[in-house]
C-alpha cells in the first residue's frame, strides 16, 4: 500500500488531506489549503458572473474555465485574473508536491501608510468594490467562481478521508479502533475471529465457520485469510462489527441525505433537489444501483489497469535482468577484446621469430661464403706463392740448358696463374651490408586505425566489377586479369581482392589486395586449369563476386636463363639462351621460370667443349650457392659430365657413375616428372643411367654450371622424348 501514499496527500500543503472537498475538476483539497489560495475578483468582472459553479453545478464549462485560468501562458511565477487587465498581480509560491498557488489577498494599503491609512491621515481608503472568490485547482489549473455559500458549497470527499484513516490504521498495525478482529456473525459478544473469508468479506470465529460457512459445495472454494490479514487488506472492515455506513446529506439541502444519482450532471442528490432545485427535469437513477454499477466500472477498469501493471512489473524485470545482462556481456566483450589483442600480439611475436630467422640465415650464408671465399683465396695464394717461390730458386740456377728445359713450362703456368688471379678473383663475393629492409609502416598504420565495427545503418556496398575478358590472357605459368566497376555504379570503391583456386578445383585464396584493376599472377602451375573470380569492397562491407573466369596455363613451358639470378661471371647472348662463363671455376645460372606441378623436359646443346671440363646440368632452389659447382650443395640435384663418363651428385654426394661423355654438338636433356617425382636425364636422346633422383617435391629451377670451357644453348618447349614414354609404357 506505500505506493498509495501519493494519492492521498494533499497537492498545497504535501500531507494527508484534511477535511478533503471535492472539485468539479475531480480533484481534491483540504479545506483550510482551499481557504488559502482563493483569490478575490471584482464582481463586476467576474467573466459568467450568473454561472456560480459550486460544486453542483450542471452547466460546468472546462472551456470557459480555461479562459479564467489565473496562470499566464509563460508560466512567470506569478498569475492575475485573466478578465481584470487593471488587477495587480499576486505573487505565487510552490507547494511541497511541485504546485503554484496562490496566498490569501493582503489588505489594500498605500506604500508608507498603513493598511487602510489615507495618504495624510485624513481618514480611511474607500471601500473596495464588491468582490467575488475564485479558486484554481492545483493540479489541472482550471478556474471556478465561487458562489455565496463560497467552499462550503463543494461536497466533501468522505471517501478519500475512509481510505486515509484504514491507510493510517495499516502503517500503525491497528486492526480497529476496537482491537483484534472481531466475529461478525456472533449475536451476543462477539468473539475473537478466527478467519476472514476473502470472497464473503466476513470475519469468522471458529464456531462461527463451522456453522456458518462450512468447507462443502460452493463455499469450499473460497479463500480464508487469517485474521492478521484483516486489518492489513484494503477496505477490510475494523473491528468486530460491520462499520456503520457514512449517509451523505445533499449541499444545498443540509438536512437531506442523498437519495438520487443525477446522470446528466453526475452528482447525488436528494429529493428536495428533484422537486426544488434545477435537477427537476433530469434524468435520475437510485443512488444503490448507480452505486453498484460505478463499482463495477471501476473493477473493470482496474483490471486493464492491473494488466498494464503487471506488464510494467515484467518490464522492470525485464529491465533489471538487461543490466545484469549487459554487466555479463561487457565482461564477456572485454575478454574478448583482450584475446584478440593477445592474438595479435602472439601473431606478431611468431612474425618475429621468423623474420630473426631469415636474418640469421642471412647471416650465415654471408658467413659461408666469405669463409668460402677466404679458403679459396688462401689456397690459391698459398699456390702462387709456392710457384713464385720456386720460380726464384729456377732462376738461380747456372745451368743453361736445364733452365731451358723448364723455362717454357714455368712461364705458362706463370701466365696461367696470373689470369686465374683476373677479373673477379679479387672482389668480394658478398657484401657485409644485409640488404634486408623491414616495412612496418602498414603495420603500425594498421594499428593506428584499429578500431571497434560500429553497428549502424550501412551505407551501399560495392557492386560486383566486372572482368574485362579482351584483357584477360595467360602466358606460361602466369596469369594476368583486369576487371572494372559497372558503367552506372556511383558507389566508391576503396579496393579489389583477386581470389583464385589451386588449379585442381580446390578452395579460393587470395592472391592480390588493392586498388589496381589489373593484376599478374606469377608461379602457377604449368597445363592446369584455375578459376579467378574478384570483388570490391569499401567501409560500408565487400561486395558480391564477378563472374568466376576460367583460365588454362601453357601445357609446356618456354623460358630462358635469368641474369638476375646468375653469377656475374657468367656472359649471356642469344636473348639469354646462350651462355658461357669467363672464369676458369664454375657458376651457376638458372632458368627463369620454376616448376612444381606437371612433367617438363628441356635440353642444352654443347656449342663449345675445351681442355675436357666437367659441367654439371639438373635443378635447383632459388637459393642455391652459384660460386662452385651445381650439385655440391643441397640445394641442387644434378649430373655431371666430362668426355668419357657421367655422375649424379647432390649435396656433394657423387653416385651412379655411367659411361658415356659429351663433345662439342652434344645434347644433354632434363626431364623432371612430378607425377613421379623423378628427375631424369639423357645424352643425345638417350637415358644416361638409371632414374638420378627421386622424392622431389616442391619449386625447382633449370641450373647448370659451367666454366670458361664450355658454352650451352637453352631449347624449351619440346614433347616428352620416346624413350621416356616407351619405359613408361613397360613400367604399366
Amino acid at each position: 500500500m506505500e505506493e498509495m501514499e501519493e494519492e492521498l496527500k494533499c497537492p498545497v500543503c504535501g500531507s494527508f488531506y484534511r477535511e478533503p472537498i471535492l472539485l468539479p475538476c475531480s480533484h481534491s483539497l483540504c479545506l483550510a489549503c482551499a481557504r488559502n489560495i482563493l483569490v478575490q475578483t471584482p464582481d463586476a468582472d467576474s467573466p459568467r458572473s450568473s454561472r456560480r459553479a459550486s460544486g453542483i453545478s450542471a452547466d460546468y464549462d472546462y472551456l470557459d474555465l480555461d479562459k479564467m485560468s489565473l496562470y499566464s501562458e509563460a508560466d512567470s511565477g506569478y498569475g492575475s485574473y485573466g478578465g481584470f487587465a487593471s488587477a495587480p498581480t499576486t505573487p505565487c509560491q510552490k507547494s511541497p508536491s511541485g504546485v503554484r498557488v496562490f496566498p490569501p489577498p493582503a489588505a489594500l494599503s498605500v506604500p508608507g501608510h498603513p493598511p487602510g491609512q489615507a495618504p495624510g491621515g485624513g481618514g480611511l481608503l474607500p471601500a473596495p468594490p464588491p468582490r467575488n472568490s475564485c479558486i484554481t485547482c492545483p493540479q489541472c489549473h482550471r478556474s471556478l467562481i465561487l458562489d455565496e455559500r463560497g467552499l462550503r458549497g463543494f461536497t466533501k470527499n468522505r471517501v478519500l478521508e475512509g481510505v486515509i484513516e484504514r491507510y493510517q490504521q495499516s502503517r500503525a498495525g491497528a486492526p480497529g479502533p476496537a482491537g483484534a478482529p472481531r466475529c461478525q456473525l456472533c449475536e451476543q459478544s462477539p468473539r475473537e475471529a478466527a478467519v476472514l473469508c476473502e470472497q464473503c468479506d466476513v470475519a469468522y470465529c471458529e464456531p462461527c465457520r463451522l456453522r456458518c460457512h462450512p468447507p462443502r459445495g460452493p463455499l469450499a472454494k473460497h479463500r480464508l485469510l487469517p485474521p492478521a490479514a484483516l486489518g492489513a487488506r484494503p477496505g477490510a472492515r475494523l473491528g468486530g462489527r460491520l462499520s456503520p455506513r457514512k449517509i451523505s446529506t445533499c449541499t444545498e439541502h443540509e438536512l437531506e441525505n442523498h437519495s438520487m444519482y443525477c446522470v446528466q450532471c453526475k452528482l447525488p442528490v436528494c429529493y428536495q433537489c428533484l422537486e426544488e432545485g434545477r435537477h427537476a427535469s433530469h434524468e435520475v437513477k437510485a443512488l444503490g444501483a448507480m452505486w453498484k454499477l460505478h463499482k463495477s466500472q471501476l473493477s473493470q477498469a482496474l483490471n486493464g489497469l492491473s494488466d498494464r501493471a503487471k506488464e510494467a512489473k515484467e518490464f522492470l524485470v525485464q529491465l533489471r535482468n538487461m543490466v545484469q545482462q549487459i554487466q555479463e556481456n561487457s565482461v564477456e566483450f572485454e575478454a574478448c577484446l583482450v584475446a584478440q589483442c593477445d592474438a595479435l600480439i602472439d601473431a606478431l611475436n611468431r612474425r618475429k621469430a621468423q623474420l630473426l630467422a631469415r636474418v640469421n640465415k642471412e647471416h650465415e650464408h654471408k658467413l659461408k661464403v666469405v669463409r668460402d671465399q677466404i679458403s679459396h683465396c688462401t689456397v690459391k695464394l698459398r699456390q702462387t706463392t709456392g710457384l713464385m717461390e720456386y720460380c726464384l730458386e729456377v732462376i738461380k740456377e747456372n745451368d743453361p740448358s736445364g733452365f731451358l728445359q723448364i723455362s717454357d713450362a714455368l712461364i705458362r703456368r706463370v701466365h696461367l696463374t696470373e689470369d686465374q688471379w683476373g677479373k673477379g678473383t679479387l672482389t668480394p663475393r658478398m657484401t657485409a651490408d644485409f640488404d634486408l629492409n623491414l616495412d612496418s609502416a602498414p603495420l603500425l598504420q594498421s594499428i593506428h586505425q584499429l578500431d571497434f565495427v560500429q553497428m549502424k545503418v550501412p551505407s551501399q556496398v560495392p557492386a560486383p566489377p566486372i572482368l574485362q575478358l579482351e584483357e584477360c590472357c595467360t602466358h606460361n605459368n602466369s596469369a594476368t586479369l583486369s576487371w572494372k566497376q559497372p558503367p552506372l555504379s556511383m558507389v566508391q570503391v576503396e579496393g579489389y581482392i583477386l581470389e583464385l583456386d589451386d588449379g585442381n578445383g580446390g578452395q579460393f585464396r587470395e592472391v592480390f589486395v588493392g586498388k589496381e584493376t589489373m593484376c599478374t599472377v606469377d608461379g602457377l602451375h604449368f597445363n592446369s586449369t584455375y578459376s579467378a573470380r574478384v570483388k570490391g569492397f569499401n567501409k560500408s562491407g565487400v561486395s558480391q563476386y564477378s563472374k568466376i573466369l576460367v583460365l588454362q596455363t601453357s601445357e609446356v613451358a618456354w623460358f630462358a636463363f635469368d641474369p638476375g639470378s646468375a653469377h656475374s661471371d657468367i656472359i649471356f647472348s642469344n636473348d639469354n639462351l646462350t651462355v658461357t662463363c669467363n672464369s676458369y671455376d664454375d657458376r651457376v645460372v638458372l632458368g627463369k621460370t620454376g616448376f612444381s606441378k606437371g612433367i617438363h623436359y628441356w635440353e642444352l646443346t654443347i656449342d663449345r667443349y675445351d681442355n675436357h671440363p666437367d659441367p654439371a646440368f639438373g635443378v635447383a632452389r632459388i637459393e642455391v650457392v652459384k660460386d662452385v659447382m651445381l650439385g655440391k650443395d643441397d640445394k641442387a640435384w644434378a649430373m655431371y659430365v666430362d668426355n668419357n663418363r657421367s655422375w649424379f651428385m647432390h649435396n656433394n654426394s657423387h653416385t651412379n657413375r655411367t659411361e658415356g661423355g659429351i663433345s662439342k654438338g652434344a645434347t644433354v636433356g632434363i626431364l623432371l616428372d612430378f607425377t613421379r617425382r623423378t628427375l631424369t636425364f639423357s645424352i643425345n636422346e638417350e637415358q644416361q643411367g638409371p632414374v638420378a633422383f627421386e622424392s622431389m617435391e616442391g619449386l625447382f629451377f633449370p641450373a647448370i654450371s659451367l666454366n670458361r670451357n664450355v658454352q650451352v644453348t637453352l631449347h624449351t618447349g619440346l614433347p616428352i622424348p620416346d624413350f621416356y614414354n616407351t619405359r613408361s609404357s613397360l613400367q604399366a
